[in-house]
């Protein structure tokens, strides 16, 4: 399985992100016509991290909400 491949990663999230993580990946995994891979919190994190990476040079800032800031609004 795909999830065999990966590589465990602890990361520390606010509740509010975990619910929501999960109301997202159960409606998109509700909504998709091809079943054969879940959709999961996990595959929405590796997405999030995929971005977040390809546009790393609108990351500018001294702290976390600085980063967020500057990231979202760029």
């Amino acid at each position: 399985p795909k999830y065999m491949s990966l590589v465990p990663k602890e990361a520390r999230l606010r509740e509010d992100q975990i619910a929501a993580l999960n109301d997202l990946a159960r409606t998109l995994g509700r909504n998709r016509t091809d079943k054969s891979e879940r959709i999961t919190s996990n595959t929405l994190i590796r997405i999030a991290i995929d971005k977040l990476l390809a546009d790393q040079r609108g990351l500018t800032g001294d702290g976390e909400e600085q980063l967020r800031r500057s990231y979202l609004d760029s």
